[in-house]
């Protein structure tokens, strides 16, 4: 992952999206460890700080718990995790929608991308639903 230093939106905000994505997406699973605040840093190019940061703020939402002398780890909530994807899903789709609403589609030509598109990845494009 890239940080996006020219954004208005904090460093730590971003460490918590990528962690969040790697969460929903299941490669960090529950009660997994996380990378110690170090080696994310020097994975994502940043300042320990930072990531003790991001950790912190996920630590004070519940979605991470740190051991002492054992590192960070995932919250062994699935519920937790679920919540998380389904928000984060709920979020694309907002944006989704506020970007086409922009650009003047209307809702029954959004319903069709849509059902264009799904058809296309039923057809063999993607193997997703």
């Amino acid at each position: 992952m890239a940080i996006n230093y020219d954004t208005t939106r904090p460093i730590y905000e971003q460490i918590i999206d990528f962690i969040l994505k790697k969460l929903a997406s299941g490669e960090y699973s529950a009660g997994s460890k996380l990378p110690s605040q170090r080696e994310m840093a020097k994975l994502l190019s940043v300042n320990p700080n930072t990531v003790q940061r991001a950790y912190r703020e996920m630590e004070i939402k519940d979605l991470v718990e740190t051991r002492r002398g054992l590192g960070t780890f995932v919250t062994e909530s699935e519920d937790k995790i679920e919540e998380v994807r389904i928000e984060m899903g709920e979020e694309i789709i907002e944006n989704f929608i506020e970007e086409l609403r922009a650009l003047g589609f209307t809702k029954a030509e959004i319903d069709k991308m849509l059902a264009d598109k799904f058809a296309e990845f039923k057809g063999g494009k993607s193997n997703g639903a």
